[in-house]
Parts: structure tokens; C-alpha cells; sequence
């Protein structure tokens, strides 16, 4: 849909237009998307325009979450910030920290923010409940199969368990299959999202919202089991990584039924239905048997309230978050990209409507009641300092161990070793500070 179509559609089902022009204000708002992405959030915002007269939003794509951040941060130290900016889950708490941002909650007390996914909305928390910022474009992990190559091994549903993953891999390999199951080894997808929903530390202090004293703990228990296993399985022919595909890439090989299972996020499924159609089976990520299902974790990002701002400027931010919150923008958005709803109410608009048949919704229901089940101290985010950084330490040293130079126990002890030394300087950059 055309951001004029889309505008148009929405028009009808926005806030009513404001009367009263005096204290209307142009405002911007800076995001990170690009490509299809990057074309829903100006639909979202074309749409605001045209449904109100006393407001204009300015929607500035920046090219990439970091580098939206830094040049936030840099404009709000020369008084030249957006009142908005759109920031990824894997810098939380640098954010935070930075004082450039006001609570969404402290902006918009009236909404109950109770109405958001549980998981979605308790990433972005203080340690005391308050919503630091607005979800907005959500993503969670789910499992992705091709129904045709389990078909050919006599298996119609996909499995949930590891267990039973390593079951249909291994019928797979014995069958002449060259790629059973595919993975990128992300720390999103095979640390962060697999403890979350196993229950277990990434770090210690609740992975961080305890205090900036946390350390990595990844390297011991579950998490380390399912490392060492993701290598020996590899070694096996049952697992994959992207660069052992013809394609180079794991999502990509899965596309082109090279390979046959992958875990992957919800924002991946548009493009996994246009190229696999009804041969796509899709459902939660998989557990270790005998282990509790604790929520997924919200990927994506949210959007925060920069400081420094005049009233009439902040109350044009509070409408336009007061839009995005409706469900039938939300909707379009979920549409156009993959995301998942992140309101109970929007989800509620696709399972009592139409929507409910259309194959563009099939995952929200499924993502968001990954991220709404019942969680624990482990599964409720990361808030870890430099974590951005962590991320690319994880994949430098288990990339070692996939490759034999080293073990995956010695790689993931050396991970931890490095990430707390990163910790240990976030903490001294922010001595005497307490999280909030």
C-alpha cells in the first residue's frame, strides 16, 4: 500500500482533528529502518498528518539504529535533538543512562501501559515498573520449517522440543539432506532468545536490572549445554551455519529449500511465505525437554521522548504516540513489515475481523503469545552496558569454536572474560549512578 493509500485508509479511524491551531507544532521524529521498513514508518507518519490539522511530525530516517543515537546524542548536546527517536533493544541501557531521555510513562501518565505484551513492554521497564519508552516495531523468535522436506521423511508437524528437532535433523541428514537445520549463531537468536525462554542468566542481578555490578554467566548451564551442542551437532551434518549454505546466508538458504528448519524472528516471515508459500509451517521456538516456557524476548525497537523539549512540542510527541498506540495503525504497520502487534487491543482487531484469514497476520498471534507467557527474573531483557559490543565479542569467539580452533567452553569463558571487562568499564563510566 502507497503512503497516500495507507494515509487514506487511516484517515477515517485516527484521532479527530484538533480545532484550536495556536499551540500547534512541527516536530521530528528519527528512526534507524530503511527499506520496507523505512516505507511503513513514513506511511505511519503521512497517516498522522493527514488525520489531524494541529501537529506535523518530520520523520527523519538516519540509516541505522547506532548511528541514530549518536547523532540524537550529539544534536541533544547542541540543543538541536528531535523530540523523538526510534532506538533498538540491545542498547537499552545505554540509552538510559545517557540523560538525553524522560520516561514514556512520566509523558503520557493517563495510558495504561498495562494494555501492551507483557514482553514487550517489560524490556523497556524500570527496575520499578515504569515504561521508559514506547514499543513500536516488535519482533520475537519463532521456528520456521518447510513442510515439503519434512514430508519426505515422513514428519507432518514441526517439532517443539530439541530433542525432537535433532530427531527429524538427524532423518533428514540419513536421507542425502545437505542443510536439516540452518543458524546464523546470533546472540539473539541463540543466546539471548534461548535463555530468555529456557528461564536462565545471561547475566547475573536478573541480567542486569539488579545493578551495574552484573556478570556474564552465560558460559555455565543451559545456555553453554545448547552451545556445545549447536558445535557437535554441526560436526554431525545435522546443524548448519549461514556459511557452510550455498547461499551464504541461513535465512536465504532456508528461502531457497537448501535447508529445512531455522529459528529466525517474526520479522523474517513475509519474506519466508513469498518464497516458500503453503510449504511454510511456522511455530514457537523450540525447548529442551523438561524445561518450563518462560516468554521470548521483544526485539525490534521503541521509541523514546528526548529532553528538552517545550510543552507544545511534547504535547504533538504525546498525539503522535497516542496514534501509533491505535490499533488500526499498528495494524498497517504489522502488515507492511512482519512485526508483530504489541497491544493486547490490536491483536484482539485481527482475531475478531478478516485479518484473522489473511496470511500477513498468520504469526501475531503466534509471536505475541511467545513474549506473553508467564516469565521469570531471566526472561524479562537485557540490560547489560555496551552490549552492542558484547554481541559482536560473543560471535568472534564461538565463531572460533565452530570452526575447531578452539573449544566452545574455552570460547564461551572467553567471552564472558572479555564482556565483563566491558562491564566493569560501563560500570566505572557510571560510578555512583543508580539504575533506574
Amino acid at each position: 500500500m502507497t503512503v497516500r493509500a495507507t494515509a487514506a485508509a487511516l484517515c477515517a479511524l485516527a484521532c479527530t482533528a484538533l480545532s484550536n491551531p495556536v499551540n500547534a507544532a512541527n516536530f521530528e521524529f528519527w528512526y534507524g529502518n530503511t527499506g520496507k521498513i523505512e516505507e511503513a514508518i513514513q506511511a505511519n507518519c503521512a497517516s498522522f498528518n493527514a488525520a489531524q490539522s494541529e501537529h506535523k511530525v518530520t520523520c527523519v530516517g538516519q540509516g541505522g539504529y547506532e548511528v541514530a543515537m549518536q547523532k540524537a546524542i550529539a544534536a541533544y548536546r547542541s540543543k538541536t535533538h528531535p523530540v523523538l527517536i526510534q532506538f533498538f533493544d540491545a542498547g537499552t541501557l545505554d540509552l538510559l543512562l545517557s540523560n538525553a531521555v524522560v520516561p514514556v510513562s512520566e509523558v503520557l501518565p493517563d495510558v495504561n501501559w498495562n494494555s501492551y505484551i507483557g514482553g514487550a513492554r517489560s524490556y523497556y521497564e524500570t527496575s520499578k515498573g515504569a515504561l521508559w519508552s514506547q514499543p513500536y516495531n516488535a519482533s520475537t523468535l519463532i521456528f520456521y520449517g518447510n513442510r515439503e522436506a519434512l514430508a519426505s521423511v515422513g514428519v507432518s508437524e514441526l517439532p517443539t522440543t530439541w530433542e525432537g528437532v535433532i530427531e527429524v535433523a538427524t532423518k533428514l541428514r540419513d536421507a542425502g539432506h545437505a542443510c536439516p537445520y540452518a543458524t546464523d549463531g546470533h546472540p539473539w537468536r541463540v543466546l539471548e532468545q534461548f535463555a530468555a525462554r529456557h528461564g536462565a542468566p545471561v547475566a547475573t542481578k536478573g541480567n542486569g536490572f539488579g545493578g551495574l555490578d552484573a556478570e556474564y554467566a552465560f558460559n555455565a548451564g543451559l545456555p553453554a549445554k545448547h552451545m556445545e551442542n549447536l558445535a557437535g551437532w554441526r560436526k554431525d551434518g545435522l546443524v548448519r551455519l549461514a556459511a557452510d549454505t550455498r547461499a551464504g546466508k541461513f535465512a536465504d538458504a532456508f528461502n531457497a529449500g537448501e535447508c529445512a528448519m531455522i529459528e529466525n524472528s517474526t520479522g523474517g516471515y513475509s519474506s519466508h511465505l513469498a518464497a516458500l508459500g503453503d510449504k511454510l509451517m511456522v511455530g514457537l521456538a523450540p525447548m529442551y525437554e523438561g524445561v518450563e516456557r518462560r516468554n521470548t524476548l521483544v526485539g525490534g525497537a521503541s521509541i523514546y521522548v528526548m529532553k528538552g523539549h517545550g510543552e507544545d512540542q511534547i504535547k504533538a510527541a504525546r498525539a503522535f504516540l497516542d496514534f501509533l498506540r491505535d490499533p488500526a495503525p499498528q495494524l498497517e504497520f504489522v502488515k507492511a513489515t512482519g512485526y508483530v502487534p504489541v497491544t493486547q487491543a490490536a491483536l484482539d482487531l485481527i482475531k475478531t475481523t478478516d485479518r484473522a484469514l489473511d496470511p500477513a497476520f498468520a504469526v501475531a498471534e503466534l509471536g505475541v503469545g511467545s513474549m506473553d507467557v508467564a516469565g521469570n527474573e531471566y526472561s524479562r531483557g537485557i540490560r547489560l552496558g555496551f552490549f552492542v559490543q558484547f554481541r559482536d565479542i560473543f560471535m568472534e569467539e564461538t565463531q572460533k569454536a565452530f570452526n575447531g580452533e578452539k573449544p566452545m567452553q574455552a570460547a564461551l569463558d572467553s567471552a564472558k572474560t572479555r564482556g565483563d571487562e566491558l562491564l566493569r568499564r560501563f560500570q566505572a563510566t557510571y560510578a555512583g549512578v543508580t539504575l533506574p
